[in-house]
């Protein structure tokens, strides 16, 4: 399930949010999911686009509402209500590698 959110406006600047990324990875290995990207614009380090892979439908709720993470999160202060997500359909793919 791929889901793209843009922009995620955050209080403060895109680097906190990285960090605590980085740190946390493994949450999302672990059940299969995959980051395909993050970041924030050129010109505007507190506007972050996110593009990710969920293995299953209910991971992106889960992971959003792990504790670890939500403390961490909140640090860079996201404006939820600016943030657009997309579920995209399941014809998306990621690879142009041709089997």
């Amino acid at each position: 399930m791929l889901i793209l959110t843009q922009p995620q406006k955050l209080k403060h600047r895109f680097g906190l949010l990285k960090e605590m990324f980085f740190e946390n990875e493994h949450i999302l290995n672990e059940v299969g999911d995959t980051l395909i990207f993050a970041g924030s614009e050129k010109d505007e380090d507190n506007n972050m686009h996110v593009f990710m892979d969920f293995s299953s439908p209910y991971h992106p709720k889960a992971f959003a509402g792990e504790n670890e993470l939500k403390v961490k999160t909140t640090a860079a202060e996201p404006v939820l209500e600016s943030t657009a997500v997309t579920v995209l359909s399941s014809k998306s793919f990621t690879s142009t590698t041709w089997y």
